[in-house]
Order: C-alpha cells, then sequence, then structure tokens
C-alpha cells in the first residue's frame, strides 16, 4: 500500500505534499512511488460537500456537481471550490434554474448546454474552463427522433467539457431506417457511437451492427404507453442482438459520455499517449 499523504481531518495536508516533492527531489522516493501516492490523497471538507479534487487524476475526469436534490449555494459552492482547486474543467449536469442562476452569478464565465428534464423541468449541463479539443478522438453521438435531442446534447456537452468534439446525427430512427443509410461511413468512421434512443429502442441493434466501433446506448423516457417511460427500449438494449453494445440507464446522457471518455482513453493508453488528448 503507498503511503498516505494528507490530514487526519480529509483535507489536504500541504506539508505532507511538501514532504513528498522533497523526498522525490532527493531521490529517497521514486516518481512512481510518488504519483502512487497522490492518487491517494484525501477529499476537501466543508460547507456540507467532500469535493473529490483528485478524481482526474484517477479516472481522468474531474468530479462532476450533480445539482438536483442540492441547492442553488451549494452548487454555487462546490463550483467556486473546484475552479480554485485545478485547471480541469467544471461541469455541473441537470442544473435547475435556479443552480444556473447562483452558479453564474457568483463564477461568471461559464456555458449552459440545453439538457434533458428532470422532474418535469428543464435542466442544462454547466461548464467552465473546457479542455482543449482532441483532434484525434472522433466520437458519433446519434439521436433517434428529435425528442431524443435533450439527451444526446447532455452526452455532446460532457464530451465538449473534456475537450472531444462529437459529430452528431438527429431523426434517424429505424421507424425511416433510409435515413441512417447514407450515414454508415460515419458510423464506420467513429471511434465509439453513442445511440440515444426510445420507443423500442432499435437503433441501437442496428448501428451495432453496421460498425466496429464500440456502441453505448442511451435508452429515453421518449415513446408512447407500452414504452414504460423507457424501460421498454432499457430491456431491448440490453438485449440486443448486436453482441457487445453497451448500455446505461435512462435518459442517462452523462453516464454515456463518460463511458466514450473512458473507451478513449484506454485506446489513448495503448497508442502510447495518457489517453487524454490535449485536455487538462
Amino acid at each position: 500500500m503507498a503511503g498516505r499523504v494528507g490530514g487526519d481531518d480529509g483535507t489536504v495536508d500541504e506539508q505532507a505534499i511538501r514532504n513528498l516533492v522533497a523526498a522525490v527531489a532527493d531521490g529517497t522516493v521514486d516518481a512512481d512511488e510518488a504519483v502512487a501516492r497522490l492518487r491517494a490523497l484525501p477529499y476537501d471538507v466543508g460547507d456540507g460537500l467532500r469535493l473529490d479534487h483528485h478524481r482526474s487524476l484517477r479516472t481522468g475526469m474531474a468530479e462532476t456537481v450533480y445539482a438536483p436534490g442540492k441547492t442553488p449555494t451549494h452548487v454555487a459552492t462546490a463550483v467556486g471550490r473546484l475552479l480554485a482547486a485545478s485547471e480541469a474543467p467544471v461541469v455541473v449536469s441537470r442544473a435547475g434554474i435556479e443552480h444556473q442562476e447562483a452558479a453564474f452569478a457568483a463564477h461568471p464565465g461559464g456555458v449552459a448546454h440545453d439538457g434533458p428534464c428532470h422532474s418535469g423541468q428543464p435542466t442544462a449541463t454547466l461548464v467552465w474552463r473546457p479542455a482543449a479539443p482532441r483532434v484525434d478522438d472522433r466520437v458519433l453521438v446519434c439521436a433517434a427522433g428529435t425528442s431524443d435531442l435533450p439527451v444526446a446534447e447532455e452526452a455532446v456537452a460532457v464530451l465538449g467539457a473534456m475537450g472531444v468534439v462529437a459529430d452528431v446525427l438527429v431523426d434517424v430512427g429505424v421507424a425511416g431506417l433510409h435515413r441512417l443509410l447514407p450515414e454508415v461511413r460515419r458510423l464506420q468512421e467513429a471511434d465509439v457511437v453513442v445511440v440515444v434512443a426510445g420507443m423500442e429502442g432499435a437503433l441501437a441493434s442496428v448501428a451495432g451492427g453496421l460498425t466496429s466501433a464500440p456502441v453505448v446506448a442511451v435508452p429515453t423516457s421518449t415513446g408512447y404507453g407500452s414504452s414504460l417511460e423507457g424501460v421498454t427500449a432499457l430491456l431491448a438494449m440490453t438485449s440486443s442482438c448486436a453482441a457487445g453494445v453497451t448500455v446505461v440507464g435512462i435518459d442517462n446522457g452523462f453516464g454515456a459520455a463518460t463511458a466514450a471518455l473512458r473507451m478513449l482513453s484506454l485506446a489513448g493508453r495503448r497508442r502510447g499517449g495518457d489517453g487524454r488528448g490535449d485536455a487538462t
């Protein structure tokens, strides 16, 4: 087990970090051991929040603030502490109007991207300090219908925060399969394909049969009575006849984007990079 760096109260112990840096400098701790210790750094406690400032070191993506259930003050405070902790992108998911107003008033410079409804209310994905574009990573986001677009936009916003500028296809559902067929080359050229579909969710199987790229399927709550608010699409996607389709939860554009980012990270490591492109 790597040695611990940090204070007993859960806050980062600056002196311990200085001691670690000094130990690396004088050769008593090697670089690999130092990185292993830094990965175990504790969290930042205060104002009812325990913020994991070092998640990006472990997972490649900083902690995202999930807004539902939090007060506007909690969201604004979390954004401020994340902005101060590093140069990494800061993302708030499913932010309601009051969350947006509080966060932008306290921390100008963020951008709101339309997202799916939560509890019947429109939300947005908020992004501060997006990463530089990663030109080698190609993600295609396919929305079966325009009703699925808010969930797709959530995935696009999260990818964009991390420097991945997604290619987007909209209204290519299987009720008019001829709309997708001219775009097969885009499916085949992508590194990862995110498919967002409600109703019976069949687009995921179609895409999975047309490309060798990983396919991340997002069932949405779009549909008529027996769609069961996305359960039908979820079950259809998890029983897809296209082998290897990955499925996230209903309306979970955020989860699809982060799954795609992990896949790209793995591909980047195999290419000999750090898997993060130009992202901070």
